[in-house]
């Protein structure tokens, strides 16, 4: 497997809604360990989505382990083709992407989220994440749907220039 470059805006497939994976077969196994290869190798990465490294589809990873706003953490997760069934308590919070930077911003996201998708092995799974993991899962939906944390920052006086970049 390999780590891959992370595209940054303004690439093309940042904005473009990505394609269903469908059925989970060595190609999507092979995209699986690519985004967790990338983000195993980004230093403060929590999550990585397929469109970030070039692949149109709905995939991402996320992991949590050890962050320190972390409640609820499952550590390294793969999902295919996910969907959020539940949303709940919005609340505002900074964001940052490695497809924006230089830049970080405030969003809105809800605190509580259930997500259901498909794991690597081809099995539908739902999780039940809260608080850093739920907005980290969030974020990579986003990308799934062409969207960056900077369609979701409430205005100009939401967006920050980037201070630590590590």
């Amino acid at each position: 497997m390999a780590v891959r470059p992370v595209l940054v805006l303004p690439h093309q497939v940042l904005s473009t809604p990505a394609a269903p994976v469908g059925r989970v077969d060595d190609a999507a196994r092979a995209l699986a360990q690519d985004l967790l290869d990338t983000m195993s190798v980004s230093p403060s990465c929590v999550g990585l989505a397929a469109p970030q490294i070039g692949a149109s589809l709905r995939a991402f990873v996320v992991d949590v382990t050890g962050h320190r706003k972390a409640r609820s953490c499952h550590g390294p997760f793969v999902m295919f083709d996910p969907q959020v069934t539940r949303r709940e308590d919005p609340e505002s919070a900074r964001e940052g992407c490695m497809s924006v930077p230089d830049l970080t911003g405030d969003v809105s996201r809800a605190k509580r989220l259930t997500v259901e998708g498909t794991n690597t092995d081809g099995v539908r799974y739902t999780l039940e994440v809260d608080a850093f993991e739920a907005r980290a899962v969030q974020h990579e939906l986003d990308h799934l749907d062409g969207l960056l944390f900077l369609d979701r920052v409430a205005g100009p006086h939401a967006l920050f220039e980037r201070k630590v970049y590590r």
